[in-house]
This record gives structure tokens, C-alpha cells and sequence, in this order.
């Protein structure tokens, strides 16, 4: 019988749980066990990467959904840290799969996608991926989200491989951005901090299909949504940022309003 895979650097046991939710669950259970007290930062994003033996990407998901359900929060752009009064069982086990979990999973299937697609895809497709690219630059400069469009540019490169189950598995995981609110929450998140559809890489992309080249078009699927990841890390960083702003700007305002008096 073939067993499903599971990361040999992992210290989590496989349980069914989703790699970041058995992150948050550990990170939960240092805090109810007092590993963490109340108003205490916690440790850095590396150093739990480290202790864990997981990606950055999964402790960033994991810090992601413990916010969520009300366990830690960030202050001040300086960290993470655990509420005052933390709730005794928020452990974030059904918020399904995170943005970045998402990511890595298209691009692995995606890049592979891609390489089989320029083999067969043909002109009229290739036609319609550089009007797609059209409608992302104008939705860009017009900062109106350019999603349906990014969506269907890779939906049309899955058809052209003219193989429906591959269509189809691509058309899930686009499907999977909307319906997991934690993918969701993490995707709106971006968008907020000005994350776009990258114009020049679906460039890359379509280039490389319109010379028939699989390895190209496998190295520029697999590129630009590595560079994605990327993006997410540094859109959900700045959040952080710019909330520990917000709150700055509040405590100066009311200090002002305090000095007049």
C-alpha cells in the first residue's frame, strides 16, 4: 500500500492535521502550559522555525491563525505576543489550508502543468494568455485587483495540456483561495499592502510556451510562484508594520490631545 509522504524534517507526528495547524496547536500548547505568560512576547518566527523544524512560511501561517482566533497578536512591529486573558482552547484546527501551504502546492503542480502544456498548447491560446496579461497591467495601473484575470491565465494554460483531471486539480486549489478563511484572510492581507499580479513574470511564462520549451515554461511557472511566497512573507510582515503604526499614530494623537489641555 503507498503511504502518503509526509516532511522527514517535521517533529510533528501525522495526525491529519495540515503542517501549520500542528505549528499553531504546539505554539498553543506552550502557552496554556505557561511556557508563555500573558503579555509575553513570544519567540521570533526563525527561532520557532528552528524549535519546530518547519518552514518560515508554516510558523507565519500558524502565527496567522492563532491572531485569528483571538491566542497572540502583534504590538508595536516589535513581535508576537500572547494576549492578556488567552482563551483556554483556541487552537486554530478549522481554518483550513493557509496561503502559503496553497502556494507551494501550486507551484509544484503548476510548474509541471505548465511543462506539459507547451507541448500542445496552440495559437489561440496563446492568443488569449497575452490578452489576460493585458487585462492584469491595465487592472494594475487602474489598482483594481487583477485576480480573475491572474486566475483565468493559468486556468488556460492547464486546459491546454488537454488533459481535464490536470484542469480541473488546477482549478481546485484557485477555488481553495476562497473558500479556507485563512487563505482568504492572508490574501486580502497582500492585496492591502499593494501585492499585485507580476506582469513581467507572466511575460516569462508566456514566452516560453510560445517557444514549445517545457523546461522554460516548468523554470518560469516554478519561479513566479516562488516569488509569490515572497510576496506573501513581505505583505503579511508589512501589516504587522503598519498596524504597530496605526497604533502609534493613536497614542500620539491622544498624547497631543492631553499636552493642550
Amino acid at each position: 500500500m503507498i503511504r502518503p509522504l509526509r516532511p522527514a524534517s517535521s517533529i510533528f507526528p501525522s495526525d491529519g492535521r495540515k503542517l501549520y495547524q500542528q505549528a499553531a496547536a504546539a505554539i498553543a500548547g506552550a502557552i496554556q502550559r505557561g511556557d508563555y505568560r500573558p503579555g509575553q512576547r513570544i519567540a521570533s518566527e526563525r527561532e520557532l522555525a528552528d524549535e519546530h523544524k518547519v518552514s518560515r512560511p508554516t510558523i507565519r501561517e500558524a502565527l496567522i491563525a492563532l491572531e485569528v482566533t483571538g491566542l497572540v497578536r502583534s504590538r508595536h512591529g516589535s513581535g508576537i505576543y500572547v494576549v492578556d486573558n488567552p482563551p483556554a482552547d483556541a487552537l486554530p484546527l478549522g481554518l483550513d489550508i493557509g496561503a502559503f501551504e496553497l502556494t507551494e502546492a501550486r507551484r509544484l503542480f503548476e510548474g509541471e502543468t505548465a511543462a506539459l502544456a507547451a507541448l500542445s498548447i496552440t495559437d489561440a491560446d496563446l492568443a488569449r494568455l497575452e490578452a489576460l496579461i493585458g487585462d492584469m497591467d491595465r487592472e494594475n495601473q487602474e489598482q483594481v485587483s487583477g485576480e480573475h484575470a491572474d486566475r483565468e491565465f493559468h486556468l488556460v494554460i492547464a486546459r491546454a495540456t488537454q488533459n481535464s483531471a490536470i484542469a480541473g486539480v488546477v482549478e481546485q486549489l484557485w477555488d481553495a483561495r476562497y473558500i479556507s478563511p485563512l487563505c482568504a484572510l492572508m490574501l486580502e492581507r497582500a492585496r492591502s499592502a499593494g501585492v499585485q499580479p507580476r506582469i513581467d513574470e507572466h511575460l516569462v511564462i508566456l514566452k516560453a510556451l510560445r517557444e514549445r520549451d517545457p523546461a522554460a515554461a516548468r523554470l518560469a511557472m516554478r519561479d513566479h510562484l516562488a516569488r509569490v511566497i515572497e510576496g506573501l512573507l513581505q505583505a503579511t510582515e508589512l501589516d504587522t508594520m503598519e498596524r504597530a503604526k496605526a497604533e502609534l499614530e493613536v497614542k500620539r494623537n491622544a498624547l497631543a490631545r492631553r499636552v493642550s489641555v
